[in-house]
């Protein structure tokens, strides 16, 4: 269902990514590397009761994932958060959001990038530094740049590959690991403090993320008023069981789990021997690879719907006369993410994640109550029960987390969302302001 100020959908894009390729799109960005060394984060923190804290964690990204389901069910064009932050907020404060979450994909790219090259240096060490690390990731950025150039079919097609070989790679992992778990070291005796509980909680909160940034192509969905919210269920509650069995599993069959570099490689490395360590760095690799090519279909979408909207120059939304995919902006973005994979600076830009990921969580549940009272007469296609008290209750969680953030962090996105909003009026000044 349009409002009546979104733009409608460009012909000239191909809707080709279908249901079940969104909710494997989903999975892809949510399974990330994060996974390699989260259980033995959680088990420093909370011990067993890290088990209660995938509990709490998935119920609170669930009720933020309600507030994304019927907002996004409003649009059917491209841009995700942006779109909802823009139509329910204004052009500005859209802009920013757009803005920012474009620099957090260009940074957790290139970290992700660096992270493949150690991986790949344990089977090729000339490959993890100098020219050799060089050459590896020119060859990386290129295969997934020019994967994505020739067509969104094309790109989730692959990502569907990635994603069913990340779950096969994981439920080999636990089914195997499962026959080894020693349940006598599940113990509830020791309670958590409260600020390592939380702790963990936060922590597997940004985990579960992935749902946000999927939505960013739903120009190229198909009927992605009813598959987005539908994906949206599907793929978190895939992941949330997956990760609690792995949590399981690790517990299990490492004693020294809390302090463990390694505790999927290391756990391995008891159902395998000397070759697990092997496994698992060539199951980092494909796990990492995957959320590559995720990042590289969903981030250049932000620059293309900003320009679809008159935001930034008319070019960024130019698309291939033969591929029909954004191609100048998936150029740009690709360009840029090899300078900061290639240089390593990108760690500054990676701290603003964390909150650029609460500032759009927020105000895309804070559009929920503002669509609602603007198209009383246009109601959401998926509709929570409740929504109102749901939105709420995610915006002061939002506000809490924020309140947790660290100085350092705040600077950092302050200094980014200040460079954005000069952007923004260089771009939009002397401009009639878009009526559609």
């Amino acid at each position: 269902m349009l409002s009546t100020r979104e733009v409608a959908p460009r012909p000239d894009l191909v809707r080709g990514i279908r249901r079940w390729d969104f909710v494997a799109l989903i999975i892809n960005i949510t399974i990330g590397a994060g996974i390699l060394g989260l259980p033995a984060k959680l088990y420093a923190l909370a011990g067993t009761w890290s088990l209660l804290a995938y509990v709490v964690s998935a119920a609170i990204v669930t009720g933020i994932i309600l507030c994304f389901a019927e907002v996004s069910s409003r649009f059917s064009g491209a841009g995700g958060p942006y779109l909802y932050a823009r139509e329910a907020f204004g052009p500005l404060v859209g802009f920013e959001v757009g803005w920012l979450l474009w620099v957090s994909r260009l940074a957790s790219f290139a970290a992700l990038c660096n992270l493949f090259v150690e991986y790949a240096a344990y089977f090729w060490p000339a490959v993890g530094m100098g020219a050799g690390r060089a050459a590896l990731i020119i060859g990386l950025v290129a295969s997934l740049t020019l994967l994505n150039l020739v067509g969104v079919r094309m790109a989730s097609l692959v990502n569907n590959l990635f994603t069913v070989s990340k779950l096969a790679l994981l439920l080999l992992f636990t089914a195997v690991g499962l026959c080894f778990v020693d349940w006598d070291a599940f113990s509830v005796a020791v309670r958590p403090s409260y600020p390592s509980f939380s702790g963990a909680v936060l922590l597997l909160i940004f985990t579960f993320s992935g749902f946000d940034v999927a939505a960013i192509p739903a120009g190229e969905i198909q009927q992605p008023q009813r598959n987005v919210p539908f994906a949206l269920f599907t793929a978190i509650a895939t992941v949330a069981v997956l990760f609690v069995l792995v949590q399981v599993v690790c517990i299990g069959t490492l004693p020294g789990l809390a302090t463990a570099d390694r505790p999927l490689a290391e756990a391995t490395g008891r159902f395998l021997g000397p070759g697990g360590a092997a496994f698992v760095a060539a199951a980092a690799m494909l796990i990492i690879l995957g959320t590559l090519n995720a990042l590289m279909l969903t981030g250049p979408r932000l620059l293309f719907a900003l320009a679809e909207r008159g935001q930034i120059p008319a070019v960024f939304g130019a698309t291939h006369p033969r591929f029909r995919t954004p191609y100048v902006a998936l150029l740009v973005s690709a360009g840029l993410k090899l300078v900061l994979a290639i240089s390593g600076t990108f760690l500054y830009a990676l701290t603003l994640s964390t909150i650029i990921r609460l500032l759009y969580f927020g105000l895309t549940c804070a559009a929920l109550p503002v669509l609602r009272r603007r198209y009383p007469s246009q109601p959401a296609p998926f509709r929570v029960w409740g929504g109102g008290a749901v939105a709420v209750a995610c915006i002061l969680l939002c506000l809490w987390l924020l309140g947790s953030s660290k100085g350092t962090e705040a600077r950092d996105v302050a200094v980014a969302a200040v460079a954005g909003l000069g952007l923004y009026f260089l771009f939009n000044r002397r401009k009639p302001r878009p009526t559609s």
